[in-house]
This record gives structure tokens, C-alpha cells and sequence, in this order.
């Protein structure tokens, strides 16, 4: 039995009860973590109710500048994207969650750790990849894969009973996750996947037909694949990005509706709001566009769908992820230059962009008469690329 556990805590219902159980179950001190990384709640507050729930000790934690330097902008300088749509703003804040437990249990010399993820999502396996990957001796204690605890209800009855704060609110009828990359929303009336989301749902972005009807336009500088000034105005990571997620929510960008495939095995209907990763998203793409070469961009982006996966499935800390990364980094060496977007009810598209190494030669690109090009070389090309093809229909007879 462990005599100390650290617990990912949130203040919500399922880790407060969490942490109450822990203590009855195992009959351990309960240490509380709670990391900010731009979910805009009260910390405080938080620590208020770690305490009065029972925690020993508890710490809460401003990650907000870790989690977009070292977790969204390396993600991003991938142009990652889970399954085509999906920019994967819940799956890359777990990693950082669970590295920053094992570092505080190892300073408490805790034997074990916690979480409030359930034994049918992703999190479960995001936390405990991590886990073990930087402590493979750590305990870990998966609350909802133990108790007899059922749904909301129960949940609410063992808070009660055990003078555990409830909020008296309207329960909202599907459950929420945010941090600076996005808020999410699954559950409850969104696991119709026919049903349209209700309009009052959403909080970062409003909806495009309600977004001002004169399009706002917007500079973002890039230097080595990350952004680091908007409109000529240098910003730490997460001042950049809490800025355009301002700045795009007010016109209504960063909105997606889709059917996901877990891990587990199931599939879930997720809606997101990502206003600020979007237009990052697409900036930084258009740098690309003038920056990297032709075979270095195809193949980068061969590996997106696998980059994306090990970041959805929770394979941060893995060989394969860390080697691709470094494969990216050194792609990006160079993608330096200034995307100009254009945010307009919801769409968000590059007009422009420039580069100090720019690959773009206009003279060549020409389509007015030039004397770079010697447009009969196409010929021979042409001629020894349709070999196989002449050869392939020769056989047909």
C-alpha cells in the first residue's frame, strides 16, 4: 500500500471524489496537482477545495509557458493534424500533466500516482504511457478502473456524503476539457453524431454568421518553424498564442465537428474549438510553401498521420516520436518568413507571405517570356518519365 499518491486534480466533481476515495481506500496522504495551462479557472479556489477535500499537500502549477513552447509549438512545426481534422489540443496537454507528477513524486518520494480518466478513453493511456516512460517502477492508480462507482449520480451522492462541495448549477449536458490550444466537448447530447451542437455551446469562437462582416487581416513572423511575433510585435509562446486565440474567436475560426477514432477502440464524436492553432496552422504552411524544398515537404508530410497518432495515442515520450521530431526540427531549419492571413466568418486563409530565403524565383516561375527556362528541356523530361508508361500498355498487346 502506498503511503502517498500524487493526483492529477482538477477541482471537479470526479477528482475531488477521487481524492476523498484514495485516502479511504488505500489510507494514504493525498498530494493534489493541479497544472494550469490556460484553462481559465480559479487556482485558487482549486487549492481551496484540495484542501478542504483532504489533500496534505497541494500544488498548483502556471505550465502555460511549457506547454506551448515545448508541447504545442513542436507538434505544430509537424503540421500535425489527427486523422485530417483533429488538431489535438487535449491529446498534447496529457504528456505535460503526467511529466510534471512524476517529477513532483519523486521530489515527495510518493510510490504511487493518480488520475481521474476513465477505463474507456484515450487520457488513461496518455497519463500512464507517460508515467511509466519516465519512472517504469512508479504504482499507478486508476480510480475508475477499481471502484463500484457508477455514473454522475453516485458520483454526486458519495460528494454529499462526504461534505464534498457540489456546485448547484444547471448540469451542462456534455462535458467540457480546456486549456490555451482549444476547449473541447464530447458526451451527453453531442454522442448523437445527426445532432448539430447546441448554439450557446460554444466559448472561444463565436459563430461565423455573427463574425464581424469586415475581414481582419494579421502578420505572423516565423523564425526556424515557430511563430514568434504578431504584427511585427514579439511575444512569449503563450502571450502569441492566447493573443490569436482572441483574435480569431472574434471571427469565428478554429470550429470542427467530427467522428474520431480512440485508441481503444471506439469511435467518439468530438467537437473542438482550436481559433488561435488553426491560424498558426495554416501560417505556417504558407511559410513552408516559399521555404522548403519540394522532396523535404512531401515527405514531412508522408509523416503527419503517424506523428499525429503517436501524439493522439499517447506516445510523446517514445523513441519513434522523439526521432521524428528531430527529423522535423532539422526540416524546419530555415522556414523563416511572414505569412499574412485573412480571418473572415470563419474561414482563415494566407495572402501573402515572404521570406528572407525564399526557394520562390520568379523569373523562373514566369509565365511572360524569359530566358532562365528553356521550355524545350520539358520535352526529354516528359519523354523518359513515360518510358514505363509506353512499356506498361506495349504488354497489353
Amino acid at each position: 500500500m502506498p503511503d502517498k499518491v500524487v493526483l492529477a486534480y482538477s477541482g471537479g466533481l470526479d477528482t475531488s471524489v477521487i481524492l476523498r476515495w484514495l485516502k479511504e481506500t488505500y489510507k494514504c496522504d493525498v498530494i493534489a496537482f493541479c497544472a494550469d495551462i490556460g484553462q481559465c479557472e480559479d487556482m485558487e479556489a482549486v487549492r481551496a477545495k484540495a484542501r478542504a477535500t483532504g489533500a496534505s499537500k497541494v500544488y498548483i502549477e502556471d505550465l502555460r509557458e511549457e506547454f506551448v513552447r515545448d508541447f504545442v509549438f513542436p507538434m505544430l512545426r509537424a503540421n500535425t493534424v489527427y486523422e485530417g481534422t483533429y488538431l489535438l489540443g487535449t491529446s498534447i496537454a496529457r504528456p505535460l500533466i503526467a511529466k510534471r507528477q512524476i517529477q513532483i513524486a519523486a521530489k515527495e518520494k510518493a510510490m504511487a500516482v493518480s488520475h481521474g480518466a476513465t477505463g474507456k478513453g484515450n487520457d488513461q493511456v496518455r497519463f500512464e504511457l507517460t508515467f511509466y516512460a519516465l519512472n517504469p517502477s512508479i504504482k499507478v492508480i486508476a480510480p475508475w478502473r477499481e471502484w463500484d462507482l457508477g455514473g454522475r449520480e453516485t458520483l454526486i451522492a458519495y460528494a454529499k456524503k462526504h461534505g464534498i462541495p457540489v456546485p448547484v448549477t444547471k448540469k451542462k449536458p456534455y462535458s467540457t476539457d480546456r486549456n490555451l490550444l482549444h476547449i473541447s466537448y464530447e458526451g451527453g447530447i453531442l454522442e448523437d453524431p445527426w445532432a448539430e451542437p447546441p448554439p450557446d455551446m460554444f466559448t472561444m469562437a463565436v459563430p461565423p454568421e455573427k463574425a464581424p462582416a469586415k475581414p481582419a487581416y494579421v502578420e505572423i513572423d516565423y523564425e526556424n518553424g515557430n511563430p514568434v511575433a504578431v504584427d511585427g510585435v514579439k511575444m512569449k509562446p503563450h502571450d502569441l498564442l492566447s493573443h490569436l486565440n482572441a483574435l480569431a474567436g472574434a471571427h469565428g475560426i478554429g470550429r470542427v465537428d467530427l467522428v474520431e477514432n480512440r485508441f481503444v477502440g471506439m469511435k467518439s464524436r468530438g467537437v473542438y474549438e482550436t481559433p488561435g492553432g488553426t491560424v498558426l496552422h495554416a501560417a505556417h504552411r504558407a511559410v513552408e510553401s516559399l521555404t522548403l524544398d519540394r522532396e523535404v515537404l512531401h515527405l514531412r508530410d508522408s509523416l503527419i498521420p503517424r506523428y499525429a497518432e503517436m501524439v493522439y495515442y499517447g506516445f510523446w515520450y517514445s523513441p519513434e516520436r522523439e526521432a521524428l521530431q528531430t527529423l522535423i526540427d532539422k526540416c524546419q531549419q530555415g522556414v523563416t518568413g511572414t505569412a499574412r492571413m485573412k480571418l473572415y466568418k470563419g474561414s482563415c486563409m494566407a495572402v501573402g507571405r515572404k521570406a528572407p530565403k525564399s526557394l520562390y524565383n520568379p523569373d523562373l516561375a514566369t509565365f511572360e517570356a524569359d530566358v532562365v527556362y528553356n521550355q524545350k528541356d520539358a520535352e526529354g523530361f516528359i519523354r523518359l518519365n513515360a518510358l514505363r508508361l509506353k512499356s506498361r500498355k506495349a504488354l497489353e498487346g
